[in-house]
Protein backbone atom coordinates (compact mmCIF):
# COMPACT_ATOMS: atom_id res chain seq x y z
CA UNK A 1 0.00 0.00 0.00
CA UNK A 2 2.96 2.13 1.29
CA UNK A 3 4.59 1.85 -2.42
CA UNK A 4 1.30 2.52 -4.06
CA UNK A 5 0.89 5.63 -2.50
CA UNK A 6 4.71 6.49 -3.01
CA UNK A 7 4.42 5.94 -7.00
CA UNK A 8 1.02 8.04 -6.78
CA UNK A 9 2.67 11.02 -5.06
CA UNK A 10 5.33 11.06 -7.29
CA UNK A 11 3.43 10.98 -10.18
CA UNK A 12 1.49 14.05 -8.73
CA UNK A 13 5.07 15.92 -8.30
CA UNK A 14 5.45 14.97 -11.77
CA UNK A 15 2.59 16.52 -12.94
CA UNK A 16 3.21 19.48 -10.74
CA UNK A 17 6.68 20.46 -11.97
CA UNK A 18 6.24 19.61 -15.85
CA UNK A 19 6.30 22.46 -18.20
CA UNK A 20 2.56 23.10 -18.93
CA UNK A 21 1.37 23.80 -22.06
CA UNK A 22 1.71 27.64 -23.45
CA UNK A 23 -2.12 29.41 -23.87
CA UNK A 24 -1.76 31.65 -25.99
CA UNK A 25 -1.02 31.45 -29.80
CA UNK A 26 1.52 33.11 -29.84
CA UNK A 27 3.43 31.37 -27.41
CA UNK A 28 1.86 27.65 -29.11
CA UNK A 29 4.09 28.76 -32.25
CA UNK A 30 7.13 29.71 -30.45
CA UNK A 31 7.48 27.61 -27.56
CA UNK A 32 5.99 24.20 -28.57
CA UNK A 33 7.58 22.05 -25.72
CA UNK A 34 6.33 23.84 -23.29
CA UNK A 35 9.92 26.21 -22.65
CA UNK A 36 11.54 28.77 -25.03
CA UNK A 37 14.71 27.56 -25.76
CA UNK A 38 16.72 30.77 -26.91
CA UNK A 39 20.26 30.31 -28.73
CA UNK A 40 22.58 32.72 -27.41
CA UNK A 41 25.62 33.76 -29.86
CA UNK A 42 28.55 34.33 -27.25
CA UNK A 43 30.41 34.64 -30.28
CA UNK A 44 29.40 38.64 -30.54
CA UNK A 45 30.55 40.60 -27.26
CA UNK A 46 28.30 42.88 -27.69
CA UNK A 47 25.20 41.08 -27.62
CA UNK A 48 25.99 38.31 -25.02
CA UNK A 49 28.78 37.59 -22.63
CA UNK A 50 29.62 34.72 -20.33
CA UNK A 51 30.76 35.66 -16.44
CA UNK A 52 34.38 34.20 -16.21
CA UNK A 53 33.42 33.36 -12.17
CA UNK A 54 29.87 32.22 -12.24
CA UNK A 55 29.46 31.30 -15.73
CA UNK A 56 26.45 33.36 -16.00
CA UNK A 57 24.98 34.55 -19.43
CA UNK A 58 24.44 37.98 -19.45
CA UNK A 59 23.75 41.20 -22.17
CA UNK A 60 20.74 42.68 -24.50
CA UNK A 61 20.38 39.22 -26.07
CA UNK A 62 19.91 37.65 -22.61
CA UNK A 63 17.44 40.03 -21.40
CA UNK A 64 15.45 40.07 -24.36
CA UNK A 65 15.13 36.43 -23.73
CA UNK A 66 13.83 36.55 -20.75
CA UNK A 67 11.63 39.33 -21.19
CA UNK A 68 10.08 37.46 -24.22
CA UNK A 69 9.68 34.14 -22.12
CA UNK A 70 8.36 36.55 -19.10
CA UNK A 71 5.27 37.86 -21.45
CA UNK A 72 4.47 34.63 -23.28
CA UNK A 73 4.14 32.82 -20.11
CA UNK A 74 6.85 30.13 -20.40
CA UNK A 75 9.90 28.52 -18.78
CA UNK A 76 13.27 29.63 -20.68
CA UNK A 77 16.15 27.84 -21.60
CA UNK A 78 19.11 30.04 -22.84
CA UNK A 79 20.95 27.90 -25.48
CA UNK A 80 24.71 28.68 -25.35
CA UNK A 81 27.09 29.03 -28.68
CA UNK A 82 30.16 30.48 -29.19
CA UNK A 83 29.95 31.68 -33.18
CA UNK A 84 26.63 33.02 -35.08
CA UNK A 85 27.07 30.19 -37.93
CA UNK A 86 26.63 27.60 -35.25
CA UNK A 87 23.42 29.35 -34.19
CA UNK A 88 22.47 28.99 -37.74
CA UNK A 89 23.19 25.75 -38.53
CA UNK A 90 21.89 24.58 -35.47
CA UNK A 91 17.97 25.59 -36.82
CA UNK A 92 17.97 22.55 -38.90
CA UNK A 93 18.27 20.31 -36.24
CA UNK A 94 15.15 22.22 -34.20
CA UNK A 95 17.60 23.29 -31.29
CA UNK A 96 16.18 26.56 -30.26
CA UNK A 97 13.15 28.49 -30.87
CA UNK A 98 14.17 31.87 -31.23
CA UNK A 99 17.94 33.26 -31.98
CA UNK A 100 19.85 36.60 -31.76
CA UNK A 101 21.96 36.63 -35.15
CA UNK A 102 22.27 39.50 -37.58
CA UNK A 103 19.19 39.40 -40.49
CA UNK A 104 21.20 38.25 -44.10
CA UNK A 105 19.11 37.18 -47.16
CA UNK A 106 21.11 34.11 -47.39
CA UNK A 107 20.07 32.87 -43.35
CA UNK A 108 17.06 34.35 -44.51
CA UNK A 109 15.70 30.93 -46.19
CA UNK A 110 15.31 29.34 -43.18
CA UNK A 111 14.79 31.78 -40.20
CA UNK A 112 12.21 34.54 -40.23
CA UNK A 113 13.50 37.60 -38.88
CA UNK A 114 12.38 40.42 -37.15
CA UNK A 115 13.17 43.99 -37.96
CA UNK A 116 16.71 44.67 -36.11
CA UNK A 117 17.05 46.17 -32.64
CA UNK A 118 20.39 46.89 -32.46
CA UNK A 119 23.04 48.33 -35.46
CA UNK A 120 26.86 47.25 -35.17
CA UNK A 121 29.34 47.77 -37.30
CA UNK A 122 31.85 45.34 -39.01
CA UNK A 123 36.01 46.16 -38.74
CA UNK A 124 39.43 45.14 -40.22
CA UNK A 125 42.35 44.67 -38.13
CA UNK A 126 45.76 44.44 -39.86
CA UNK A 127 49.17 44.56 -38.55
CA UNK A 128 50.94 47.84 -37.72
CA UNK A 129 53.11 47.62 -40.58
CA UNK A 130 50.47 46.63 -42.99
CA UNK A 131 50.38 48.78 -46.12
CA UNK A 132 46.31 48.63 -46.01
CA UNK A 133 45.17 52.13 -44.82
CA UNK A 134 41.49 51.83 -45.72
CA UNK A 135 38.60 49.78 -46.03
CA UNK A 136 38.61 49.55 -49.76
CA UNK A 137 42.46 48.63 -49.86
CA UNK A 138 41.74 45.13 -48.30
CA UNK A 139 39.98 44.01 -51.70
CA UNK A 140 42.80 43.35 -53.41
CA UNK A 141 45.14 40.56 -54.30
CA UNK A 142 46.69 38.56 -52.22
CA UNK A 143 45.12 39.91 -49.29
CA UNK A 144 43.67 37.00 -47.15
CA UNK A 145 41.47 37.94 -44.62
CA UNK A 146 40.72 35.70 -41.47
CA UNK A 147 37.11 35.28 -40.94
CA UNK A 148 34.46 33.01 -38.27
CA UNK A 149 32.58 30.70 -40.73
CA UNK A 150 28.75 32.01 -41.69
CA UNK A 151 29.13 35.01 -40.05
CA UNK A 152 27.13 38.37 -40.91
CA UNK A 153 30.30 39.53 -42.25
CA UNK A 154 31.65 36.19 -43.80
CA UNK A 155 28.20 36.43 -45.72
CA UNK A 156 28.63 39.36 -46.64
CA UNK A 157 32.13 39.48 -47.75
CA UNK A 158 31.69 36.86 -49.84
CA UNK A 159 28.91 38.65 -51.85
CA UNK A 160 30.89 41.83 -52.01
CA UNK A 161 35.00 41.18 -52.24
CA UNK A 162 36.13 40.79 -55.73
CA UNK A 163 39.89 40.24 -55.68
CA UNK A 164 40.87 39.12 -51.78
CA UNK A 165 40.88 35.96 -49.70
CA UNK A 166 38.56 34.99 -47.07
CA UNK A 167 40.09 31.65 -44.22
CA UNK A 168 37.21 30.69 -42.66
CA UNK A 169 37.69 29.51 -38.64
CA UNK A 170 34.74 28.06 -36.55
CA UNK A 171 34.51 30.98 -33.99
CA UNK A 172 35.58 34.75 -33.78
CA UNK A 173 38.03 34.07 -31.21
CA UNK A 174 39.79 30.96 -33.50
CA UNK A 175 40.01 33.79 -36.33
CA UNK A 176 41.96 35.70 -34.58
CA UNK A 177 44.20 33.26 -33.63
CA UNK A 178 44.56 31.94 -37.33
CA UNK A 179 44.69 35.64 -38.04
CA UNK A 180 48.17 35.79 -35.44
CA UNK A 181 49.49 32.14 -36.56
CA UNK A 182 49.25 32.25 -39.92
CA UNK A 183 50.66 36.02 -40.58
CA UNK A 184 47.33 36.59 -42.78
CA UNK A 185 47.22 40.20 -44.20
CA UNK A 186 43.69 40.99 -42.26
CA UNK A 187 40.86 39.91 -40.27
CA UNK A 188 37.92 40.77 -39.98
CA UNK A 189 34.86 41.19 -37.22
CA UNK A 190 32.62 42.84 -35.01
CA UNK A 191 34.24 46.28 -34.74
CA UNK A 192 34.17 46.28 -30.70
CA UNK A 193 35.98 42.88 -30.25
CA UNK A 194 38.46 43.98 -32.98
CA UNK A 195 39.29 47.20 -31.60
CA UNK A 196 39.40 45.29 -27.93
CA UNK A 197 41.83 42.44 -29.89
CA UNK A 198 44.25 45.60 -31.16
CA UNK A 199 44.33 47.46 -27.72
CA UNK A 200 45.38 44.17 -26.24
CA UNK A 201 47.80 42.68 -28.78
CA UNK A 202 50.93 44.90 -29.82
CA UNK A 203 51.76 45.22 -33.38
CA UNK A 204 48.18 45.63 -34.47
CA UNK A 205 45.84 48.21 -35.74
CA UNK A 206 42.05 48.88 -36.36
CA UNK A 207 41.64 50.19 -39.75
CA UNK A 208 39.62 53.60 -39.74
CA UNK A 209 35.39 53.23 -40.35
CA UNK A 210 33.73 50.40 -41.33
CA UNK A 211 33.07 48.08 -44.30
CA UNK A 212 29.44 46.97 -43.58
CA UNK A 213 26.72 47.81 -41.14
CA UNK A 214 25.47 44.56 -39.47
CA UNK A 215 22.07 44.45 -38.16
CA UNK A 216 21.18 42.45 -35.61
CA UNK A 217 17.53 40.78 -34.93
CA UNK A 218 15.57 38.26 -33.80
CA UNK A 219 14.72 35.09 -35.50
CA UNK A 220 12.56 31.55 -35.58
CA UNK A 221 12.60 29.03 -37.63
CA UNK A 222 10.60 29.76 -40.77
CA UNK A 223 7.18 28.21 -40.77
CA UNK A 224 5.99 29.79 -37.47
CA UNK A 225 4.12 32.85 -38.52
CA UNK A 226 2.34 33.47 -35.21
CA UNK A 227 4.96 33.39 -33.56
CA UNK A 228 6.92 35.53 -36.38
CA UNK A 229 4.81 38.29 -36.26
CA UNK A 230 4.85 38.26 -32.19
CA UNK A 231 8.57 38.96 -31.89
CA UNK A 232 8.40 41.88 -34.69
CA UNK A 233 5.73 43.40 -32.01
CA UNK A 234 7.60 42.49 -29.50
CA UNK A 235 10.80 44.13 -30.97
CA UNK A 236 9.22 47.37 -31.99
CA UNK A 237 7.76 47.66 -28.24
CA UNK A 238 10.99 46.97 -26.32
CA UNK A 239 12.93 49.35 -28.68
CA UNK A 240 10.48 51.82 -28.33
CA UNK A 241 10.17 51.61 -24.48
CA UNK A 242 13.79 51.87 -23.99
CA UNK A 243 14.22 48.28 -22.70
CA UNK A 244 16.88 47.63 -25.63
CA UNK A 245 19.20 50.78 -24.47
CA UNK A 246 18.79 50.10 -20.56
CA UNK A 247 20.16 46.62 -21.24
CA UNK A 248 23.17 47.87 -23.84
CA UNK A 249 23.99 50.26 -20.69
CA UNK A 250 23.95 47.69 -18.46
CA UNK A 251 25.99 45.49 -20.17
CA UNK A 252 28.76 48.13 -21.00
CA UNK A 253 28.13 48.30 -24.65
CA UNK A 254 28.15 52.19 -25.15
CA UNK A 255 29.08 51.95 -28.85
CA UNK A 256 26.22 49.94 -29.97
CA UNK A 257 23.36 52.07 -30.91
CA UNK A 258 19.43 51.13 -31.06
CA UNK A 259 17.91 50.19 -34.28
CA UNK A 260 15.25 52.64 -35.21
CA UNK A 261 11.49 51.86 -35.81
CA UNK A 262 10.84 49.58 -38.59
CA UNK A 263 9.29 51.38 -41.70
Amino acid sequence: MKNILSLAALALLAACTAPQPPTSDAARDLAPTGKLRAAINLGNTVLAQKDAASGELRGVSVDLARELARRLGVPLELVPFDAAGKVTAAVQSNAWDIAFVANDPARAKEISFTPPYVIIEGAYVVPESSPLQTNEDVDRAGVRIAVSNRSAYDLYLSRELKQATLVRAPSPPASLEMFIKDKLEAAAGVKQPIVDFAKRTPGYRVIPGRFMVIEQAMGAPQGREVGARYLREFIEDVKASGFVAASLARSGQKDAAVAPPAK
